[in-house]
Formats: C-alpha cells, sequence, structure tokens
C-alpha cells in the first residue's frame, strides 16, 4: 500500500466533503422532483470508499456494489457531472439516462454498477473475479454489499465458490447497523457479521469502518492476497449512514440521539482533525477546498439541469441489436 501522507489527507479530506456534498445536493434536488424513484444516500460511510481507494490499483482492479452508489464510480474517476446527470434521467448521464440512482456503470473505469436487487451484485463480484483469474489476469475485484444482503443465500453461495477456486475477490459488507429499517440484533443470531466467513475457512474480519487509515490498511492486506494467489477475504465494515435507507425513509426506528452519538466519529471530521493538528492546512486553505467542492456540485448541477432527456427512440436502441430485423433501425 502506498504510504499515507499529507497528500493522502487533504486527498482525503476534498474527496470525502465532494461525495459528502453531491449527495447532498441530490437529496435537495430530490425534494424538488428533479432526480425521481429511490435515492440511497452514503452520507457516513465516506471512509470506506476513501480507505478502498487507497488500496487499489484504478488501472486494474474492479468496483461492484449495490444501490447506494453514486459516489462510488466518482472515486473511480468518472465524471461527477456524468453521474449526476444519470440520475435526472438526462442523455448525458453514464447510462444515457437509462439507469437512474441504482443503475451507476462505467466499464471504462471498471465501475460494474450499481444494482438493485438485493445480494444481487455478490455472486457478479465472483464471477468477475473468476473471469480475471481464468485469464490470467492479476486484477482483484472488490464487491460491496449491506449487511441485509448477507441474508440472502447467493452470498453463501459466492463465498463458497470464492474459497473453492480461490478467487481473487475481496467481499466487503458496510455494515451501517439496519437492513432498511430493520437492526441487525433483529435479523441474526450473531451481530458479529464477519464470522460469516469462518464457515467458510475464509479469512476474514471487523473493521472499523469510519476511519479511512484502518479501511485502507486492511483492505490492502486483502488485495495483496487475493493478488498473490492467496484467494478472497471478508471484511465487515462497522460504519454508519446519517440519513434514511433511502428518502422516503421515516426512521422511526431509530432516534436522533443516536446519529448525533455516529456523527461525533464522522469520518471527514476525523480526517480534518488529523489535517488541522499535523498543520497539513491552514484554515484559509481549508476553506479554499470547500470552494473548489461547492463549486464543482453547482457545475454538476448546471450540467444536468442543462443537458436533454433522452429521446423515446433510445428505448429501442438500447433493448436489443439484430442485423437481419428490418423493422428498427438502429442508431447507436
Amino acid at each position: 500500500m502506498e504510504k499515507i501522507t499529507k497528500e493522502t489527507y487533504l486527498k482525503w479530506y476534498e474527496d470525502m466533503y465532494f461525495w459528502r456534498k453531491f449527495e447532498d445536493k441530490l437529496a435537495q434536488v430530490y425534494i424538488q422532483q428533479k432526480v425521481r424513484g429511490f435515492l440511497h444516500l452514503y452520507n457516513g460511510q465516506e471512509a470506506v470508499l476513501a480507505g478502498s481507494l487507497h488500496a487499489m490499483d484504478l488501472t486494474k482492479d474492479r468496483m461492484i456494489t449495490a444501490y447506494r452508489n453514486h459516489v462510488q464510480p466518482i472515486g473511480m474517476g468518472v465524471d461527477p457531472k456524468r453521474v449526476m446527470a444519470e440520475l435526472y434521467g438526462k442523455v448525458t448521464g453514464t447510462s444515457k439516462g437509462m439507469g437512474g440512482s441504482m443503475h451507476i456503470f462505467s466499464k471504462e473505469h471498471r465501475f460494474h454498477g450499481g444494482h438493485g436487487i438485493v445480494g444481487g451484485q455478490i455472486p457478479l463480484g465472483a464471477g468477475m473475479a473468476f473471469g480475471d483469474k481464468y485469464a490470467g489476469r492479476d486484477n482483484v475485484t472488490l464487491c460491496y454489499m449491506g449487511d441485509g444482503a448477507v441474508r440472502q443465500g447467493s452470498f453463501h453461495e459466492a463465498l463458497n465458490l470464492a474459497m473453492l477456486w480461490q478467487l481473487p475477490v475481496v467481499f466487503i459488507c458496510e455494515n451501517n447497523g439496519y437492513a432498511m429499517g430493520t437492526s441487525v440484533a433483529r435479523t441474526s443470531h450473531s451481530t458479529e457479521i464477519w464470522k460469516l466467513g469462518l464457515g467458510y475457512e475464509m479469512p476474514c474480519g471487523p473493521v472499523d469502518g469510519m476511519d479511512a487509515v484502518t479501511v485502507a490498511q486492511e483492505v490492502s492486506k486483502a488485495i495483496d492476497r487475493a493478488r498473490s494467489g492467496g484467494g478472497p477475504t471478508f471484511l465487515e465494515m462497522k460504519t454508519y449512514r446519517y440519513r434514511g435507507h433511502s428518502m422516503s425513509d421515516a426512521q422511526h426506528y431509530r432516534t436522533k440521539d443516536e446519529v448525533k452519538e455516529y456523527q461525533k466519529i464522522d469520518p471527514i471530521t476525523q480526517v480534518l482533525d488529523v489535517i488541522m493538528e499535523n498543520e497539513y492546512a491552514t484554515e484559509d486553505e481549508i476553506k479554499a477546498i470547500d470552494k473548489r467542492v461547492k463549486d464543482l456540485v453547482a457545475e454538476c448541477e448546471k450540467f444536468a439541469d442543462e443537458s436533454d432527456y433522452p429521446p423515446v427512440r433510445q428505448l429501442y436502441d438500447m433493448v436489443y441489436e439484430q442485423e437481419d430485423f428490418p423493422f428498427v433501425k438502429h442508431k447507436l
């Protein structure tokens, strides 16, 4: 893993602050009905992504996750303006406006979705790792899921085959405490989710998902193991989301005091504290970062607002293509 330096902390702060403000803007425009359908926000879980990205080789490693998936592709290198346009359903979006909030995707940047089916991405992540091993590539796939997804049979099937075939995949459970509105304690006899890996003799363990440094260290070990032929790892990132499961969640299952307790260990605040304590930046320099972030969010909103909706014709072009079918002419 690359050394964690002053530059690392400054990048983490700017990235995480941007992800937070980007999604705060999404929440605002959702209320204005510019974004429709479901909207699952990542606020509070940013250290998991920041630490993981630091450990990855972004020139070849892959990422796949569930439907809380707006900021991950940005971290992988996707233009945030295109991500916001996709949420607006605009033709300039990552999937030409056809995927929306839960289906952000970028083959170019090795971000393989955004999946709306709970646990649906887990066997796909194992499958991509199988493909890399079969082809002799030294890529590693990071496969993320929520705590609710580990109740799916596909999770256990994927872990079993990943161990059987020693696939280069890192399974990461982002345990934010609630599967929609149901706490882990109400759905599992054991609340230590990482222990599910023990049944498959898979290297596994808990990680402080609010601390980007710890995340980077543990994900780096797992990636090194996978890349060297040592097989998969299962990590449980203990984290927390400050907003509801989605924008329609009234959050009756938890108290405001509980949320405030977790905000005391906010991952962005932790990074900023290190920056200020070590004098990595002055207050004016931090203000300059904050302004850059807010300006970029405004650019994203403007780009999405001014982009066109896809033409009706695109529905036909995006479904299938058959050369000898003369009734529908394709433009894409």
